[in-house]
C-alpha cells in the first residue's frame, strides 16, 4: 500500500514537532482546559466525554444568539440572516410545530430542501423543541422519498417546492405524514393542503423584524435523541443514523481540540478568542442533509460565530466571484470540489487572497493536493478527515504541519475518541497492520433507526465498526486503505482501490480517479479504472497503464481505463457512484 510521505525538511518549520501527540492531548485535557475530560455513561457504555460541552444543540442556538446576535449567520445570494434573526424565525417556528402541528419531544420531522436558511430554521426549531430532526437527500426520487418518510415515522414533513412536486408526482411520498410544510412556495395555493412555511415566518430577509417571544418551554437532556440522518445508500437502502446532541456537539468539540492540538504541535499558544477579528467565513458546498454540512458546518459556526454561505449548487465557477465578494476564508467538502476551484480557468480573475482553509474528506484525497494547495493559497491551510454519518461527520483531522509531514493520512482522532484496527478474526492488530477501523467516542451515533440487527453488528460496547480497511502507525495517525467491501481481490491477490487511484492522480493530466471492480470468471475480478482530465490537458490509456505500471505491481494496473472531460458521478455526499462506473465496463470471458 500506498507508504508516508515525508515532506522536505524545508516545508516544516525548525524545531517541529516541539510537543508529542501523547503530551499534547495531556495538556488539552488537563483539568481546568476547555477540554477537560471526565466519564459519562452513554448508551450503557462508560466513555470520556468533554465536560465543558454544551449539554443540548439548544443550549447551542442560545449561546450563538447571545454572542454574536448582530453578525450574519447565513447567507443565500441577496439573502441575510444573523444569528438574532435566526433565533427570532425559530421562536415563531417552532411554537407553530407545537401549538398549532401537535409536534412534541421525540417525534419526527423530515426536513428536504435545498440549502435555503429555511432549512436551518427547521433544524433548530426541531433542535428547541426536542424533536428529532430527519434530514432527507433533496436529490432522492419521489419512490426514495415515500422509503425515509415511511420508515422515520415523520410526523410533518418541510419541503422546498421542488420536493413538494415530486412528493405530488410520486403519489405515495406523502401519505405517511400528517402535514407538508412547504418553504420558498411561489405562490399561496399548494396542493395536497400544504401549507407554506412563509405564512408563520415571513421571508428571510424579514425574521430580524419578528417579535422575540422566546423559546418553547421544553426540557431536554444530552442523551436525548436529535437527528436521524440517512446514510448515502449507494447500495440498497439507506439506513437511519439516530445521533443525540452530546453526539453531535462533541463532534464540534473533536474538531476543535484537533485544530488547537496544532498550535501546540507548532509551539505557539492557541489564540485567545477575539471579538474584534474578521468573521471567519465558509463557503458550503455540501448539502445541509450530509452530516458534513449539518454537523461539521451549521452546527459549529452556531458556537464560533462563522458566516456559512450557502449555493442553490456547486459550481466552482459560480463559487469564485462569491469567494472574492464574501471574503471567504474556508472551502472545501470532498477532495474533487478543492480540485475544481484550484484547476479553474478563470480562477486567478477573482481575488481569492480570504482563503485561509482548504479542508476536505468523504472522499480519498491525492498526497498532491496538500502541495497545490500550498502553491496555489500561499497562507492557506489545508486539512483533510475521515468520518461518517455514524460518527457525527468528522473524527479525524489532519491539519497544519501534521498534514504536510503525512499527506497521505485522515489525521488523529479528537482526544476523546479511540480508534483501533480489528482483524478477521477479532483481535486488535498492532500498529502497522491493516485491518477493519473500529471508533470509540461520545460523537458517535447510538443505532439505526427501526433496524435492530443493524444497529447490533455496527455499535458495539459504544464502538462503531466501520467497515473501512485503515492502519495505524506509531503515534496513532490513521491511514485509510479502503472501503473493506470495495477491495478487489484479483486472483487471489488483495488490490486496495486509493493505492492505484493515488497513482493515478499523480499523473499531471489526471484530475480525479476511481476504481472499480470488473467482474473476470478465472480472477475473480480485474482492475478498471475511470479518470476525470484536468482542463487543457490530454492523456492516452497506455499512457496511464504505463504510468500506475512504473509505481504498483503487474496485477494493481488497470486492464481498462475510461477517461473523460466530465466530473465523475456522485452522490450528494460527495462520494463517488462507483456502482454506477462498475456498469460501463463489459465483462469479459477469458480463458486463461
Amino acid at each position: 500500500m500506498t507508504m508516508e510521505k515525508t515532506a522536505p525538511a524545508a516545508e516544516l518549520p525548525a524545531g517541529w514537532p516541539a510537543m508529542s501527540v501523547a503530551d499534547a492531548n495531556a495538556f488539552l485535557t488537563s483539568p481546568g482546559t476547555p477540554f477537560e475530560m471526565e466519564e459519562a455513561e452513554v448508551n450503557g457504555t462508560t466513555i470520556r466525554t468533554y465536560k465543558n460541552a454544551l449539554p443540548t444543540l439548544r443550549a447551542l442556538l442560545e449561546h450563538g444568539r447571545a454572542a454574536y446576535g448582530d453578525k450574519d449567520y447565513l447567507v443565500y445570494q441577496d439573502e441575510r440572516v444573523t444569528f438574532e434573526a435566526l433565533a427570532r424565525a425559530v421562536e415563531h417556528f417552532s411554537g407553530a410545530l407545537m401549538t398549532e402541528m401537535g409536534i412534541s419531544k421525540g417525534d419526527r420531522v423530515a426536513i428536504s430542501m435545498r440549502n435555503y436558511p429555511q432549512w436551518a430554521v427547521a433544524f433548530w426549531s426541531c433542535a428547541v423543541l426536542g424533536a428529532i430532526a430527519t434530514p432527507l437527500n433533496s436529490w432522492w426520487t419521489g419512490d426514495e422519498l415515500a422509503y425515509g418518510l415511511e420508515n422515520s415515522g415523520a410526523k410533518i414533513a418541510i419541503v422546498d417546492e421542488q420536493l413538494h412536486a415530486r412528493m405530488v408526482e410520486h403519489g405515495e411520498a406523502g401519505k405517511t405524514v400528517e402535514r407538508v410544510i412547504v418553504a420558498r412556495a411561489s405562490g399561496p395555493s399548494l396542493p395536497g393542503g400544504a401549507k407554506s412555511m412563509e405564512t408563520y415566518i415571513g421571508t428571510a430577509n424579514s425574521w430580524g423584524s419578528l417579535e422575540p417571544i422566546g423559546l418553547p418551554p421544553v426540557s431536554i437532556g444530552p442523551d436525548d435523541p436529535a437527528t436521524i440522518m440517512y446514510s448515502s445508500g449507494t447500495t440498497g437502502r439507506p439506513k437511519g443514523v439516530l445521533a443525540t446532541s452530546r453526539g453531535i456537539v462533541s463532534n464540534m468539540h473533536n474538531s476543535l481540540a484537533n485544530q488547537v492540538r496544532a498550535f501546540l504541535r507548532r509551539g505557539e499558544a492557541p489564540p485567545e478568542p477575539d471579538p474584534t477579528a474578521p468573521q471567519r467565513v465558509t463557503l458550503l458546498s455540501i448539502p445541509f442533509f450530509h452530516a458534513t454540512g449539518a454537523f461539521a458546518v451549521l452546527v459549529p459556526n452556531m458556537f464560533s460565530g462563522g458566516r456559512v454561505v450557502t449555493m442553490y449548487k456547486w459550481d466552482a465557477g459560480e463559487a469564485l466571484p462569491i469567494i472574492a465578494r464574501e471574503k471567504v476564508t474556508a472551502i472545501g467538502g470532498v477532495p474533487a470540489i478543492a480540485w475544481q476551484v484550484l484547476e479553474h480557468p478563470d480562477r486567478e480573475k477573482y481575488d481569492l487572497s480570504s482563503i485561509e482553509a482548504v479542508s476536505y474528506g468523504g472522499a480519498p484525497s491525492a498526497p498532491e493536493l496538500v502541495s497545490t494547495i500550498k502553491r496555489v493559497f500561499k497562507e492557506a491551510t489545508p486539512a483533510n478527515g475521515w468520518g461518517m454519518t455514524e460518527t457525527c461527520a468528522t473524527a479525524t483531522l489532519n491539519l497544519a504541519e501534521d498534514y504536510v509531514n503525512r499527506p497521505d493520512s485522515a489525521g488523529l482522532p479528537g482526544p476523546a475518541m479511540d480508534l483501533k484496527i480489528v482483524g478477521s478474526d477479532g483481535q486488535t492488530l498492532p500498529a502497522g497492520e491493516i485491518g477493519e477501523l473500529w471508533c470509540r467516542g461520545p460523537s458517535n451515533a447510538v443505532a439505526y433507526w427501526n433496524n435492530p440487527d443493524a444497529t447490533a453488528s455496527t455499535f458495539i460496547d459504544g464502538w462503531v465498526v466501520t467497515g473501512d480497511l485503515a492502519r495505524l502507525d506509531e503515534e496513532g495517525f490513521v491511514y485509510i486503505v479502503d472501503r473493506a467491501k470495495d477491495m478487489l481481490i484479483r486472483g487471489g491477490e488483495n488490490v486496495y482501490c486509493i493505492e492505484v487511484e493515488n497513482a493515478l492522480y499523480e499523473h499531471p493530466a489526471i484530475m480525479d480517479a476511481a476504481v472499480v471492480g470488473i467482474p473476470h470468471k478465472v480472477l475473480g475480478e480485474e482492475v478498471g479504472a475511470v479518470v476525470q482530465m484536468a482542463p487543457g490537458k490530454s492523456v492516452s490509456v497506455e499512457e496511464l497503464k504505463a504510468h500506475v505500471g512504473k509505481q504498483l505491481a503487474a496485477f494493481k494496473v488497470p486492464v481498462q481505463i475510461d477517461i473523460q472531460s466530465d466530473p465523475l458521478p456522485r452522490n450528494a455526499n460527495g462520494k463517488i457512484l462507483k456502482k454506477d462506473l462498475r456498469e460501463r465496463f463489459i465483462t469479459e470471458a477469458v480463458g486463461t
